[in-house]
This record gives C-alpha cells, structure tokens and sequence, in this order.
C-alpha cells in the first residue's frame, strides 16, 4: 500500500512541477499576499476530485465523447489568450509594485480566475483523470496511489503559494512585475498555441 502511494505521490508531482497557467497564478498569488489559501485550496481540492474521477476509471470519458478533447482544447485556448494578452498588456504599462497591484485583487476576482485556470485548462483533465487514472490501473491498492497523488497536489500549491513570499524582496521592484507578467503572458500564450496545435 505504501509503495503505491510512493508512486502516486511521485508521478502527481512530477505531472503538477511543470510551469503552467495555473503554477504562474499561484505564485503571482502568493507574491501579491492576495487571498493565497483560498487560491491554494481552491486548486489543490480541483486536483482532488480530477484524481478522484480518473482513479474511479473516468479517464475512459475523453475517448468515448467524440470531439471531446477539440472543444476543451479549443475552449482552453481562447481562455489562455486573453489571459495572456491581458497579462502583456499589463507588462506594457508597466508601473506596478506591490501596494498598487495587491490593492487590485478581489476575492471573487482571485476564486473566478482560479477555476476558469484550473477547470477550463485540458491539459489538467489529461494529466489528472486521464493519465493518473489510467495509471492507477497498474497498481492493487488505487485508493493509496491517487491519495499520493492528491497529497503531492496539496503539498506542491501551498508550498509554491507561501513559498512565493521569500521572492517578495525582489518584487518591490516595479522592473520584477514587469518581467514576471511578460513570462506569464508567454507562457500562457505557449499553452494555448501548444494546445491549437495538437
């Protein structure tokens, strides 16, 4: 049982270490000081239930529902775009530092972003239900292995959330905003072209 939960634990995290649209906004969260737990919970419980239906044998849904995978693929681009663009638009301006841009956040704007980053992103529903779920199907004791899953999910984003304020120094500089929203916008931008392409 242990070993299995060893595996789920290290696959779930080597699947959630990539830097993605979710990963930038949890840290952007997390140097912002802004409504963090709530963001961390919200993505680490997302990752739970996702876990949950792969193990379960959900993974199967994407290959049973023809056109399936193309409207997410097609949904989540447009999705990354905008936020991406809106993101570079606001590296352009320039001008931020950590009062004015903390002072910007909502709560509702904050859960709102996180589920549209989260819920509306396919590469999650691939990594999580499809092939956490599908591999889950190699070990006798499912259960340990997506709750090693679900705890890698859990340790990662509240580390990367609160871990983030060690870099606050750094950005108290408006330049580090600057730089920090161009390589969130082309990574989203990069997502969402990796995704039409594929």
């Amino acid at each position: 049982m242990i070993p299995d939960a060893i595996a789920g634990f290290a696959l779930g995290f080597s699947l959630i270490l990539a830097v993605g649209a979710q990963n930038a906004f949890v840290l952007r969260q997390g140097l912002l000081k802004s409504h963090v737990f709530v963001v961390c919970l919200i993505c680490a419980v997302s990752d739970l239930v996702l876990i949950v239906a792969g193990v379960a044998g959900f993974g199967a849904l994407a290959t049973a529902v023809p056109g399936l995978e193309l409207g997410m693929r097609l949904f989540g681009a447009a999705f990354l775009i905008w936020y991406g663009v809106r993101t570079l638009i606001a590296a352009w301006r320039g001008g931020q530092h950590m009062e004015t841009v903390q002072a910007a956040g909502s709560l509702r704007g904050a859960v709102l972003t996180c589920l549209a980053l989260t819920w509306l992103n396919p590469h999650v529903y691939l990594d999580t239900v499809v092939l956490l779920g599908a591999v889950s199907a190699q070990y006798d004791h499912k259960v340990a292995f997506g709750g090693g899953a679900a705890l890698a999910s859990f340790l990662y984003f509240f580390a990367l959330g609160y871990g983030a304020r060690l870099l606050a120094p750094i950005f108290a500089k408006p330049r580090a905003w600057q730089v920090l929203d161009v390589i969130v916008g082309l990574t989203m931008l990069a997502i969402a072209g990796k995704l039409l392409l594929m």
